[in-house]
């Protein structure tokens, strides 16, 4: 049976020796890097990917072929190569071969007690990880004695029924199968698939001569490091123990002295300066001839360094970003592939605050991660106690069934917001990821009482107003209390890697922004431009709101009118901000899109108190209301629909927008403002509005004498739009497809209630993933890349665009370049991972087209 193994499953780690971490592991291949750079690793032999599937399959280990490479006594190590190390796998196993024999041998040569611990902790080892004894049956005291051993080995043969090995052979081959079955377990394959590992993914085996750590002179074990793994600043940090083996530095840092000179006790520099001195040359000459940042595991044996190991040091997204720009600047890598080795993902943790790794997490319930960053505050449950909340200075977290236009004032004085129902792209998603508010949505499981102001958990805990808890909108966890926080952080060496990225991305990059706030804040990120400003949320506020109300009610074009003149130099101010702070940069204004019944008070008190504000009868204010009322508000009376019903609303907000431009122009800026019309599925409807808002320019114009310029385009987000690109196309400077409700119509389904069942979609695989999260490539992706062919066919020069919230996102990008759109538009929090994204992109298809060449 052991001849079934092929030659390559079983190979000596070698300069030359045919080796790759997608056969052997990651470990395996790096240890041959060590031994290449002439680093002192003991011998090794690395078993395949192969090779450990038979074992696991049960064709017994060839052990006399390892075992050769190792002489007669040999006391061994062996270590798990999986082709990713974050992937996991099986513990190590150290001083594999001891024996009584070999025990009575060492006792001579490096002491009893040394000696000892040895023959115990291999005893524990096996005792646990081989014959799945309990590991409290096998502890190793500290001061080992014959006595404890003796007592060890008699209770390893009471609890197995039998003595305990005494062979190596039979030590390594269970070992090595005890190992191959861990990793092809069920409970190991969840864990691996949680962390991103392919179905298949295959373990190797390490066999190391084993460096001993314990016994006369200098012996000991230790872990170095010559980053800072938070931040990424060069320095040393690790620990070292003396009679140790392993990362037992690690693990017993009380005992453990540190490396470098240190005013608070010992270190591995004062007492052996010559050895510390080698180590910090490793690092340099690892960090250069492998271009990466290196953590070594070494062991003192008699004063003789051995190198164990040494993987790439596990880092926090802030210490990626330095790593990879400090080794481009010292030119160890290009800026390309420090461009290509940070995960954009990772740049979301840098821009929010996040709970602290070792934080301790008290979870109350999880829903949605709808937008990153994570925040405490006290509990409220309406706008206006999160309002009184922020004037008293105190953080609050805005907790509602699910949010409206109406919530936003209380959003905007939020620390974060939690919502029971919604789903990525729900009103609180949307606007949470807009102001860089950490947001949880669709938690489900809690209960709220708005009567009662309290929030009940699914373990039963009740939370009342005022009780702290914590959002964490990247992990989508509700945490009771206020964990420690890791503080957001926008060094040099962020800005420094997205100026390289922008030297070769292909595509755009622009924000949707609604306030100025949230312009400045696309201009902080770099953004090129706003590709959506949503006008109607500037309506939501205090004065500008009564006024909106007061316009609903009116019953003539020309009173309506009326009313809106005073909403006109609220607006004209907003866009004359949003101009100046997008400094020349295109600003892309959608004109207004809501239904009106969103406007208006929903509660009996709210509508008592506006039927007092108009002056008019309770029952003409409630009728109204119930006349604007809508099965299915969507889909009705909204967007170009008013704009074509109720056009003194799109009239006001044209004339506002080339007031401010004309108001820009004259302190020295180039504005060419982009007015956008919502959710249109007809040319006509297009003609119509274009046809009014050219009569407001060219009265203003004819007022004002001012030229004014403009461009006038389509946000594409019905599924008729898209198929009539082409038609629309002749009326439209561009084209701009609004993913959110594009998914929301070609699929039939609520973004904000899908929440409630598309976990259970995405598990039973009806779905691949939530549309509303990642863009649905086939079928409204057919739909984009329809409407993107029509319209440049029916006009060659249209700008065409996404900007529904998937904008930011890689595969949205990935597409968009594909099908030739000018630019994505995006959350501004997300232009950064956008402008990182499309420049791996552009990246990987240049290197894709050299190797075809």
């Amino acid at each position: 049976m052991q001849k079934e193994f092929a030659q390559s499953d079983i190979t000596p780690i070698t300069p030359d020796a045919r080796m790759s971490a997608e056969v052997h592991g990651g470990r395996a291949k790096c240890l041959q890097r060590l031994i290449r750079l002439e680093m002192p690793v003991p011998q090794t032999v690395a078993l395949s990917f192969h090779a450990v599937r038979r074992i696991a399959a049960g064709t017994p280990p060839d052990v006399t072929e390892i075992l050769r490479h190792f002489g007669p006594t040999p006391l061994l190590s062996v270590r798990p190569s999986s082709q990713d190390p974050d992937w996991g796998g099986p513990g190590a196993i150290l001083n594999v071969g001891i024996c009584d024999t070999l025990h009575a041998t060492l006792c001579d040569e490096i002491g009893e007690r040394a000696a000892t611990s040895l023959y115990l902790r291999f005893i524990q080892a096996y005792a646990t990880h081989v014959a799945r004894l309990d590991d409290d049956l096998f502890e190793v005291p500290e001061d080992p004695t014959h006595e404890t051993l003796a007592v060890a080995l008699r209770t390893y043969e009471e609890e197995a029924e039998e003595p305990f090995p005494q062979e190596v052979e039979r030590q390594l081959g269970d070992i090595l199968g005890s190992m191959a079955r861990a990793w092809e377990g069920t409970s190991a394959r969840l864990l691996r698939k949680a962390k991103g590992a392919p179905e298949g993914a295959g373990l190797g085996l390490v066999v190391q001569q084993l460096a001993l750590g314990v016994g006369q002179g200098a012996c000991g074990s230790g872990v170095i490091q010559f980053v800072n793994p938070a931040t990424g600043e060069r320095q040393v940090t690790g620990r070292y123990l003396s009679q140790s083996q392993g990362r037992e530095a690690l693990e017993d840092p009380a005992g453990a002295v540190y490396l470098t000179r240190d005013p608070r006790g010992p270190s591995l520099q004062d007492e052996y300066p010559q050895v510390f001195a080698e180590l910090l040359e490793m690092g340099e000459r690892a960090r250069t001839r492998l271009r990466e940042e290196m953590q070594i595991e070494f062991t003192l044996d008699g004063g003789r360094l051995s190198v164990l190991d040494a993987v790439r040091v596990h880092r926090a997204s802030r210490a990626k970003v330095r790593i990879a720009v400090e080794l481009a600047q010292d030119g160890i890598i290009s800026r390309e592939d420090a461009v290509m080795r940070v995960d954009p993902a990772a740049l979301s943790e840098l821009l929010h605050r996040q709970v602290a790794l070792d934080a301790e997490r008290d979870r109350i319930a999880n829903g949605i991660a709808a937008s990153p960053g994570a925040a405490s505050g006290r509990i409220v449950f309406t706008a206006n106690d999160a309002q009184a909340s922020a004037a008293r200075g105190e953080d609050c977290v805005l907790v509602r069934r699910e949010t409206s236009p109406e919530d936003i004032r209380g959003m905007h004085a939020a620390a974060a917001v939690l919502t029971v129902r919604g789903g990525v792209t729900s009103h609180a998603a949307v606007i949470g990821r807009g102001l860089g508010l950490p947001c949880v949505v669709g938690a489900s499981d809690l209960l709220i009482d708005r009567k009662a102001k309290r929030l009940t958990a699914p373990d039963g805990r009740v939370f009342r107003e005022g009780d702290v808890i914590t959002v964490d909108g990247t992990t989508g966890d509700v945490l009771a209390g206020q964990p420690a926080m890791l503080e957001a952080s926008l060094d040099g060496a962020f800005r420094t890697l997205l100026q390289w990225a922008d030297a070769v991305r292909d595509i755009g990059v622009r924000a949707n922004a609604d306030t100025p706030a949230d312009a400045q804040t696309a201009r902080n990120f770099e953004a090129e431009g706003i590709g959506l400003c949503r006008t109607e949320h500037m309506f939501f506020e205090g004065e500008r709101l009564s006024v909106m109300r007061e316009m609903i009610f009116a019953d003539k074009g020309e009173d309506r009118a009326a009313v809106l003149e005073r909403l006109l130099p609220m607006q004209r101010a907003d866009f004359a901000d949003l101009f100046s702070i997008m400094g020349g940069y295109p600003v892309c204004i959608r004109l207004f899109d809501p239904p009106l019944h969103e406007f208006l008070p929903s509660d009996k008190a709210g509508i008592r108190e506006l039927a007092n504000v108009l002056d008019r009868p309770l029952s003409e204010v409630t009728a109204r209301i119930e006349a604007l009322e809508e099965y299915n508000p969507m889909l009705g009376m909204r967007g170009v629909r008013l704009g074509v019903t109720v056009p003194e609303i799109y009239e006001m907000q044209a004339r506002a927008i080339f007031e401010a431009a004309i108001l820009s122009k004259m302190s020295g800026a180039r504005v060419v403002p982009e007015i956008m019309i919502p959710l249109v599925s007809a040319m006509r409807e297009v003609e119509l509005v274009k046809n009014r808002i050219d009569a407001v320019a060219v009265n203003v114009h004819n007022e004002t004498g001012a030229d004014l310029e403009y461009r006038l385009g389509v946000m594409v987000e019905t599924p008729r739009a898209a198929l009539r690109a082409g038609d629309i196309a002749q009326h439209s400077a561009f084209l701009s497809f609004g993913t959110n409700d594009l998914t929301q119509m070609t699929y039939g389904l609520s973004r904000d209630d899908a929440g409630r069942f598309m976990s259970a979609y995405v598990q039973q695989k009806v779905y691949a993933e939530d549309p509303f999260h990642t863009l649905d490539l086939d079928g409204v992706g057919e739909l984009l890349s329809m409407g993107a062919e029509r319209a440049r066919a029916s006009e060659p020069g249209i700008v065409l665009s996404i900007c529904g919230e998937h904008g930011g996102s890689r595969s949205a990008i990935e597409f968009s370049r594909q099908h030739g759109l000018d630019y994505v538009s995006c959350s501004p929090f997300r232009v950064p991972i956008a402008r990182l994204s499309a420049a791996q992109l552009a990246l990987a298809e240049r290197e894709s087209n050299r190797s075809l060449a």
